[in-house]
């Protein structure tokens, strides 16, 4: 039985396609949304992808503020409620984090993507600036999110950002009593502002600028980035850390990963202010001012090498100095601050010979694609032309999505009796699980939407080009011929059949001897000789 891929309206579609109709009279007229029908790559709408996780992290943390307390000897107390007594929290905790960690990995991404395609140089100038720094405002979000736990490890955090404001020249101590407060009892409660207002105002402000006029939303690719981030929180579920007590020692910790580059420059024991804010402030404003540096005329990554090869040196020196930040000495017999300290020669030396590996492996990599698109001309020009292709069936198609619904269903029901056993993560994991098999079964349902359209055309009937042959007389057949006859008939008393060809008659040429048509007959040779 074959499964109908035709679309239905129902209550719910009709629903659906009347509100939509009312927003497109709304401020989103100007900004078309794209629903593909066929698989289209994440890196074109990585920005979208970065926006849905917005959205998830402002879902999941209205949530929490439901239960969290702001206050400073009550801040990790309510985490730990809701994190270990509030049904669902644990979930919507790991949610909210492994979220903020995907939506700075998407953000970079996008960036880094954007770069190397040239996305900046079509006018998008605006675009791209608002962009760099909604990364930068991306970063901060997170930072002071998971601040407001008041960890030992949130502790390392505001340390450190309380030192780097204070080393700015002039402005620097009113920057630090305006952000942190006087002590820790303002800065749970400046810090928490900023996170869940200050700064997603800011994000939206610069959304609303830094959104091109059409935005791709892809549904299957939407799901299977939420179902990433719930199988990660499965996989890997946060812990709570250690409580901050002001009495106790803090133990040896580190920021999050992207803030372990910074951290690194700042264990080189150089001055805080040129490693801490300096560098980073270059980095970011040349960023900005790519657009207005990059003077090719062309928009490939290989048209464009010196651009190119400083985006690769400064990925490098990012990956580079990410793993030194998270790298402390395992050696125990020394002092914790002599574990922390990197050797700022070793370091800067590195830093400084990743410039020229940086280039010469982007010049090289230019010069091997190259090569493998001259040698795909030619093998395009000399070889086969078919390309091999993998077109499912509509009996497979079905028998796909019915293996993909099976699947859910027992998701579905590992994931309830997982969350009423108590195994968080394991249930955190399942649904994860359940939203990665909708995305695949979303896309089989749409290739086979697809396909439907594109069916192929009916076989050619196939005609002959014999000429009908004529019966040729023979025995056999006479006989048979002569069996079929009435009694007392023969096949002398048949009817004479006329012959399918008619008789053409061919002009007879007489030569001209004398002799007439009237003539004798008689006549013979010899009586033309006589005289």
């Amino acid at each position: 039985m074959a499964v109908s891929l035709e679309p239905r309206r129902n209550g719910v579609v009709e629903f659906l396609y009347w509100l939509w109709e009312g927003v497109d009279r709304t401020i989103f007229t100007a900004i078309k949304f794209s629903f593909p029908a066929r698989f289209v790559s994440p890196f074109g709408f990585l920005g979208m992808l970065t926006f849905i996780v917005f959205i998830m992290l402002g879902v999941s943390g209205a949530l929490l503020m439901f239960y969290y307390q702001p206050i400073l000897d009550r801040a990790w107390d309510s985490v730990q409620f809701i994190n270990d007594e509030v049904p669902f929290g644990f979930h919507i905790r790991n949610i909210h984090y492994h979220g903020s960690n995907a939506m700075v990995l998407l953000a970079v991404l996008h960036m880094y993507y954007q770069y190397f395609s040239g996305r900046y140089k079509i006018r998008n100038e605006v675009l791209w600036m608002t962009g760099v720094i909604l990364g930068v405002v991306t970063i901060l979000e997170a930072f002071t999110g998971y601040d407001v736990i008041f960890s030992e490890r949130a502790e390392l955090a505001i340390s450190i950002a309380a030192s780097l404001t204070t080393s700015i020249p002039i402005a620097g101590p009113v920057i630090r009593d305006a952000a942190l407060g006087s002590g820790f009892s303002d800065f749970v409660l400046r810090f928490y502002a900023q996170h869940v207002f200050l700064l997603p105002i800011v994000m939206l402000g610069l959304m609303a600028v830094h959104f091109p006029r059409f935005l791709v939303f892809d549904v299957p690719m939407v799901m299977a980035i939420a179902g990433a981030i719930l199988i990660t929180g499965g996989v890997f579920p946060i812990d709570l850390g250690f409580k901050f007590e002001p009495t106790v020692p803090p133990g040896v910790t580190v920021p999050e990963w992207y803030l372990t580059g910074i951290y690194a420059f700042m264990r080189t024991q150089y001055d805080k202010f040129v490693t801490g804010l300096l560098w980073p402030l270059i980095f970011i404003i040349s960023f900005v001012l790519i657009p207005f540096i990059d003077r090719y005329k062309k928009f490939s990554w290989r048209e464009r090498p010196i651009i190119t090869a400083f985006g690769i040196t400064s990925l490098a020196q990012i990956m580079v100095t990410t793993y030194w930040g998270f790298y402390i000495s395992p050696d125990i017999s020394i002092p914790l601050v002599e574990r922390l300290v990197i050797d700022p020669v070793f370091f800067y030396s590195v830093m400084i010979l990743l410039v020229p590996m940086s280039f010469g492996f982007t010049y090289m990599m230019i010069k091997l694609a190259n090569e493998a698109e001259r040698k795909s001309k030619l093998a395009k020009s000399t070889g086969p032309k078919k390309v091999a292709t993998l077109n499912l069936s509509e009996k497979w198609i079905n028998w796909l999505l019915v293996a993909l619904l099976a699947f859910q269903v027992f998701l579905n029901i590992a994931a309830y009796n997982a969350a009423i056993t108590g195994m968080n993560n394991i249930s955190l994991f399942f649904v994860g699980l359940i939203l990665m098999v909708f995305a695949g079964f979303f896309h089989i349902y749409r290739y086979g939407m697809s396909e439907q359209k594109n069916a192929p055309p009916a076989p050619p009937v196939q005609v002959s080009d014999e000429k009908p042959k004529l019966a040729e007389p023979e025995e056999s057949s006479q006989t048979e011929e002569s069996a079929k006859l009435p009694e007392g008939k023969t096949a002398a008393d048949k009817p004479e059949e006329k012959p399918i060809t008619p008789e053409v008659s061919v002009p007879k040429t007489q030569a001209d001897l004398g002799v007439g048509a009237d003539n004798n007959p008689n006549l013979g040779t010899g009586d033309l000789n006589k005289p």
